[in-house]
């Protein structure tokens, strides 16, 4: 890993601690890399409605648009507490590459367990992808 992408991990890491995760007991951080070097975090918030939890890359996907980023996503780092790296979910994948077609980028995504980090192109997480070019 490059040291950007251990700085990533660590990013991830720091905003799953703020996660709101009473229901599950599952907290999971997200952390976003921009090609103009900024990164944006966030955690999972729950809610006793289930169906209206958000998940920690939807919220750093939306923290990062409302701040403006509009593609130029380089890199994701996903990370949870279990004994396992854990990848985005089907949900996240699609906000994800909703982002990242708008700059036209494949963003690694490092999903991280406790001592195992695995990179994988989100294109390989969500081949054949649903995106702002098939509205064309």
């Amino acid at each position: 890993m490059t040291q950007d992408d251990i700085e990533l991990v660590e990013a991830a890491r720091g905003a799953a601690l703020a996660a709101y995760a009473p229901y599950s007991k599952f907290p999971v951080g997200a952390a976003l890399r921009f090609a103009d070097g900024s990164v944006v975090t966030g955690a999972n918030v729950e809610n006793a409605s289930f169906g209206l939890a958000l998940c920690a890359e939807t919220v750093a996907v939306g923290k990062a648009m409302a701040e403006g980023h509009r593609g130029g996503l380089l890199a994701v780092a996903v990370t949870g507490p279990g004994p396992e790296p854990i990848t985005p979910c089907g949900r996240c994948r699609q906000v994800l590459n909703e982002l990242a077609a708008l700059g036209g980028t494949d963003p690694d995504v490092l999903c991280v367990g406790p001592s195992e980090v695995r990179t994988v192109k989100l294109s390989a997480l969500l081949p054949a992808a649903f995106g702002p070019a098939s509205l064309d």
